[in-house]
């Protein structure tokens, strides 16, 4: 029956029979015939069929449900195992905010070398998609805010606090400030990720409450994007601190503070609420209590700030 659930929930993944069979090796008839075989045995019909995939009936939706825990159980049964047999293996699925993305490696890569028989994937995804995705056993860990918009039934587990930089050209008229009003850059040039992600609905946030509304020139869905344009010297942005890590200060850049607003906000790690929490899930756990996120990236933010007045 486990490869048959596998099938499942592939066709739940993908929402399409083709797909999901080339997802599982198999031929298109093969993985229909498995799943007619599954609704028989359990005397429920899962599938909703006609031309194309339809869906799945309310039954079927209780299914997948029970489908994902019980191929998650089976991971963690083979995790347990090869952890016992002297390492753990698998496959260590992450998913990250855009803004988070920029700082896993500083937990990803000691977790590869604590690990070496492991893999990682990582997603950019919303706040909303990763507690979804937590839910239907998709994801083993997720990167998010973990004080702002509710979460849901999850456990977190806190990194560090976001802070707010200018990242403006250096001719700019804030370029040579000891901080930046939100009002004041809210009339500058500026790229910003779009208001469907929960950093721009922060910041949106930290505008209003100066008492602005800000309409930026260009809005991109990835922070490499924002960089680009502004490495132009035609836009400035506010750019989270972790951002750093990765993407440093272009060439004729300057970073400035921005003055702290009345709320901050923390990123963390969030697993979904349920026991046991998988091996490679617990591991990466291990590493974050491990590596002083906090201290690593304030000390970056003091390093790039250092060329300001």
């Amino acid at each position: 029956m486990l490869r048959q659930l596998e099938y499942l929930s592939a066709l739940a993944r993908e929402g399409h029979f083709a797909r999901a069979a080339a997802t599982c090796h198999v031929s298109q008839p093969a993985l229909s015939a498995a799943l007619r075989r599954l609704e028989s045995d359990l005397g429920v019909q899962i599938v909703r069929r006609g031309r194309r995939f339809g869906g799945f009936t309310p039954e079927g939706e209780r299914v997948v449900v029970w489908a994902h825990r019980m191929l998650a159980d089976r991971d963690a049964m083979r995790q347990d195992l090869d952890r016992m047999a002297g390492g753990l293996t698998g496959v260590l699925r992450i998913g990250a905010i855009p803004t988070a993305l920029t700082v896993a490696p500083l937990l990803t890569a000691p977790f590869c070398e604590r690990h070496p028989d492991t893999r990682v994937t990582l997603e950019s995804l919303s706040s909303r998609a990763i507690v979804q995705r937590l839910a239907e056993f998709d994801l083993d860990v997720g990167m998010t805010y973990i004080d702002g918009e509710p979460l849901g039934a999850v456990r977190t587990v806190p990194l560090y606090e976001e802070r707010y930089l200018l990242l403006t050209p250096a001719g700019s008229p804030l370029a040579e400030r000891d901080s930046a009003g939100w009002a004041e850059v809210a009339d500058e040039p500026l790229c910003l990720l779009p208001p469907v992600m929960q950093n721009r609905r922060i910041l949106d946030r930290n505008f209003a409450e100066a008492g602005v509304t800000v309409v930026p020139r260009i809005e991109a869905d990835a922070v490499s994007v924002l960089y680009g344009h502004v490495a132009t010297h035609r836009w400035s942005t506010v750019v989270a601190h972790g951002w750093l890590h990765m993407f440093g200060v272009p060439d004729g850049m300057r970073v400035v503070p921005m003055e702290p607003p009345a709320r901050s906000h923390q990123i963390g790690l969030v697993l979904a609420d349920r026991d046991p929490v998988s091996l490679l899930a617990r591991a990466l756990l291990d590493v974050a209590g491990d590596v002083d996120l906090r201290a690593v990236l304030d000390a970056l933010r003091r390093r790039h700030l250092r060329p300001n007045p």
